[in-house]
């Protein structure tokens, strides 16, 4: 069976054409998933990887695999690398700027992209959803949070006021404290992932992990099918156009930052009194912190 032997340093701008010059000696699976990309390679940055194997009527893992022939080392890099097939190069920047472009239109590109983002993310944002995940906070003993790589910083912060609001919660960014504490959560527990592309191998385990133990479990994710969502009761939804071609987005942390602001305040509304009490007493213990 042919399989292409990838020089590490041979230019990237070259996987479709990998793709086309292995269809032909593909097995039936993975040639449906090569004709969708060769067909449709637009769409196809665009999709997650449950997305992309329900429309070409094959496994997550018959995926893998097939990135693995083609060269690359998942289906992450797969789309990463096909956008660098399909767009300026300036582009993994921050898609709509231009090699060029003045500090004025840098800002304007930007600063249009959070705002739409935000726009989206509320047009979307389920009220049930929120209000769900807002009582599996309050209800729980024990709240843990899940976030790696531009993702942890968010869990670290939504951890933060969680506490400040007197709930005992955590965030857990290292993939293996991860595995191991959701493996030993339970009924009692209610956690939070955050993952914008909802296929981070670590924090879909740890949510597989926590949600098997009985814990309740939470994704702050983008819209649609994802390997995340499967493990999750309660999805909030985030909207940020500009991951289309980079692995990491700036206005996907805008919205989830935004979301999580609205499930905080609306965790301490419940509680009014008390919230205000709690706030009130870290302001006090905060102000010995500053001069």
């Amino acid at each position: 069976m042919k399989r292409l032997n990838v020089d590490p340093g041979q230019s990237v701008n070259a996987v479709l054409s990998r793709i086309r010059e292995l269809q032909a000696d593909l097995p039936p699976k993975a040639g449906q998933i090569a004709a969708r990309i060769i067909g449709q390679p637009e769409s196809f940055i665009h999709m997650s990887i449950t997305e992309v194997a329900e429309a070409c009527d094959v496994s997550e893992g018959t995926i893998v695999s097939f990135c693995r022939r083609v060269g690359v080392r998942g289906f992450q890099e797969l789309k990463i690398l096909l956008a660098r097939d399909l767009i300026e190069p300036v582009q993994l920047i921050q898609e709509n700027l231009h090699q060029g472009d003045d500090p004025a239109t840098v800002t304007d590109h930007i600063f249009a992209a959070h705002a739409a983002s935000l726009h989206e993310t509320r047009r979307l944002l389920s009220m049930e959803s929120l209000a769900q995940a807002t009582s599996m906070l309050n209800e729980a003993q024990r709240i843990e949070i899940y976030g790696i790589g531009s993702s942890a910083p968010i869990a670290q912060d939504l951890s933060y006021r969680l506490l400040q609001l007197g709930l005992s919660a955590s965030a857990v960014v290292d993939s293996h404290v991860q595995a191991v504490s959701a493996g030993m959560t339970g009924p009692t527990v209610a956690t939070v992932t955050v993952s914008h592309s909802g296929s981070t191998v670590e924090t879909v385990l740890a949510t597989q992990l926590a949600r098997e133990a009985g814990a309740r479990t939470i994704g702050i994710t983008r819209l649609g099918k994802s390997p995340l969502a499967a493990h999750c009761d309660v999805l909030l939804y985030t909207v940020a156009n500009e991951t289309r071609y980079r692995p990491e987005a700036m206005s996907s942390r805008v919205a989830q930052l935004a979301i999580i602001d609205t499930l905080v305040s609306c965790c301490a509304l419940t509680h009014t009194e008390r919230s205000v009490e709690r706030l009130q007493h870290v302001a006090r213990i905060l102000s010995e912190k500053r001069f």
